[in-house]
């Protein structure tokens, strides 16, 4: 594998590539889309309307791009060993890979994408996936349905990457959030531990039981903003859009969001203060905080606290409901070698050895219904339950996406930072946002 540091060296190949197509076409030939590697080491064929002249059989294998964010720099040398059993596999192929920190990635790719320059294959996550292919940078993936359907994807996680049912991009991984409990705070309260059939108001009375326990000791953490607002609503029957109309302000919603406030109005939460900028996964590693919604991807910084903890799947009221973060891959729609790039992702996403160095790497979970492929990692602890991240999938909720993601998410934080001030009420919250969503909606 290599990485990329900069994209001179593949921009200086490619103009040498249009030179010499330019000096060795056929004066009257049709233009047509390149079919060439981006390397200098190959030799394009060169198309015209009568007849194909094939590359050299010495041309070599053709060399994709692959962008991601995911990999580095944790997981670059587990991304190493599946492009090695890709190339084994594919030997008329090979990958090189080039890295952006998350924060720099979808600005720096749509950067590329203008300037010509976009990778063959790249990440992108769901919240982000609308935009693309909306904005016809994604392969139309339809001539590969019956492969896509035959490689065991869980169903909802290929929806996920299908706009008007048409496949732009293929599920490669997911994580989800699931409510995690210090054992000793419930011993030292008296409260039996959570199962996975709890609700609500399981959830709180137990949170205002361990508060009750004294000072630095709050019952329960769950972020008041974006993210954890549109699956508590889900968990109550409510969801951002009905039909193409904003929906957040229904009775349901606002009954979730009252839910979710009573938390911190009620001492059962910390507020800002009482954190003094001491992060939530911190209060309860510390041994203050008896419960804790957060990702599975704190197993790692959990693991050596110095109490007992598990897990179980996130309550909900009237439906259960389990964030589903979802990352898929794309081939560019202005790649010359989709072909290629397209085997590279399905490799990627759905083979078992792959699916096995995600699993045994613990590098988020692989979006595939083979339960022998998660045998290792069920057999981890902790935590004990780990059946609860799959079971969770039984009610997983997808984010509310439109194509001015950021500022509809900017709209809901402003609301939601005046209700939990208590300068409004959380009805009041949800018809600002509302007001503030449907002009984005045009």
């Amino acid at each position: 594998m290599k990485t990329i540091k900069n994209t001179i060296r593949l921009v200086a190949a490619m103009l040498a590539f249009a030179l010499i197509a330019a000096a060795c076409g056929d004066s009257g030939s049709t233009p047509t889309e390149s079919a060439g590697d981006s390397t200098t080491s190959t030799t394009v064929a060169s198309t015209t309307t009568t007849t194909t002249t094939a590359a050299p059989k010495d041309a070599g294998p053709t060399t994709i791009r692959y962008l991601t964010f995911s990999a580095a720099p944790d997981h670059l040398a587990d991304l190493d060993a599946m492009i090695a059993g890709f190339e084994t596999d594919n030997p008329d192929v090979k990958v090189e890979v080039e890295t952006l920190p998350f924060d720099e990635y979808f600005s720096v790719l749509r950067t590329q994408i203008a300037g010509n320059d976009a990778p063959d294959a790249f990440e992108v996550n769901y919240e982000n996936f609308v935009s693309f292919a909306t904005a016809g940078t994604l392969a139309d993936l339809s001539s590969h349905a019956s492969d896509i359907a035959g490689s065991g994807y869980y169903q909802k996680a290929a929806d996920a990457f299908a706009l008007d049912g048409t496949p732009y991009a293929l599920p490669e991984s997911y994580s989800t959030v699931v409510l995690f409990y210090n054992k000793d705070l419930f011993d030292q309260a008296g409260i039996a531990y959570p199962t996975d059939s709890w609700k609500w108001a399981d959830e709180s009375a137990a949170a205002a039981k361990i508060a009750a326990l004294g000072d630095n000791t709050w019952g329960f953490f769950g972020g008041i903003q974006f993210w954890e607002f549109y699956k508590t609503a889900a968990q109550n029957g409510c969801n951002f859009f009905t039909n193409g109309n904003v929906t957040i302000d229904q009775p349901q919603c606002v009954e979730a969001l009252q839910f979710m406030l009573d938390y911190v109005n009620s001492g059962s939460q910390p507020t800002n203060a009482e954190m003094s900028g001491v992060s939530d996964g911190d209060m309860f590693l510390n041994g203050e905080l008896g419960m804790i919604t957060t990702g599975i991807w704190m197993f790692d910084s959990f693991k050596d606290a110095s109490f007992p903890w598990d897990i179980v799947v996130e309550p909900g009221n009237t439906s259960g409901g389990s964030h589903f973060f979802a990352n898929g891959v794309a081939v560019s729609a202005a790649s010359s070698k989709q072909d290629a790039a397209y085997r590279w992702l399905q490799y990627l996403t759905s083979s078992p050895a792959a699916a096995q160095i995600r699993v045994d790497a613990a590098w988020e979970l692989p979006t595939l219904t083979d339960q022998s492929l998660y045998t290792s990692y069920l057999s981890q602890e902790p935590p004990a339950n780990r059946e609860a991240v799959l079971a969770s999938l039984n009610n997983v909720v997808l984010p509310p996406v439109i194509v001015r993601q950021g500022e509809m998410q900017d709209a809901v934080g402003a609301a939601f930072d005046k209700a939990v001030a208590g300068d409004i009420t959380a009805a009041e919250a949800l018809a600002e946002a509302k007001a503030a969503i449907e002009p984005l909606l045009g």
